[in-house]
Formats: C-alpha cells, sequence, structure tokens
C-alpha cells in the first residue's frame, strides 16, 4: 500500500468524546490529555516536496512526560527524516480548551 493524502477518516463528535472519555477513565487528574501544534509547524510539515501526510511518533521527554514527535511522510510511507521534525508540543494541562466533550 502507499500514501495519497486520504489516510484516516473524520469521526462525529460523539465518536471522539468516546474515545477521548476511554481514555481519561484510565489516567489520574491532573495527567496529560493532550497536546497542540501550531498550524505553522504543521503547514511547515506539509509543505516539503513528495510529503502526504503527518506521522506522530510517541515519546517520553527528559522530564518523563508523553510527547509527539511529528514528522512527514511521503507516498512511500518513508519518514522524511531529513526534513522538518517538530517536538515541543503544548501540554494540556496547562493549555487546555475551555470544558468540551472532548477534555471533561
Amino acid at each position: 500500500m502507499s500514501f495519497n493524502g486520504n489516510e484516516g477518516s473524520a469521526i462525529t463528535l460523539a465518536d471522539a468524546a468516546d474515545l477521548t472519555a476511554n481514555y481519561r477513565a484510565t489516567i489520574s487528574p491532573g495527567d496529560q490529555l493532550g497536546l497542540f501544534v501550531g498550524r505553522n509547524h504543521l503547514l511547515a510539515i506539509l509543505n516539503q516536496s513528495g510529503c502526504m501526510g503527518v506521522r506522530m511518533y510517541y515519546g517520553i521527554n527528559k522530564d518523563g512526560e508523553k510527547q509527539l514527535v511529528l514528522v512527514g511522510a511521503t507516498s512511500n510511507e518513508n519518514d522524511m527524516e531529513k526534513g522538518i521534525i517538530v517536538d515541543h508540543l503544548l501540554k494540556c494541562p496547562t493549555h487546555c480548551s475551555s470544558s468540551n466533550p472532548l477534555n471533561s
């Protein structure tokens, strides 16, 4: 299989709320709910020649906290490891949305 840029699928808010509620049920109060990345970093990855999407790797930073590492991927499913790689995303909490079905 090769990537065509249409991988993944949109889901309803109800389905997304179920997924995030299932996750919240496994963590302690105050644990990380999510991460935020700015559009300019996403666009920088996506605008690279040959980029078909973004692969996200799980990581642990030097403080022992969950993190994501974002890298572009080509149509032949390879990481663009010589291109733009993004880390240091903003954690929720502290950078959270107001209360909504995805986070409460």
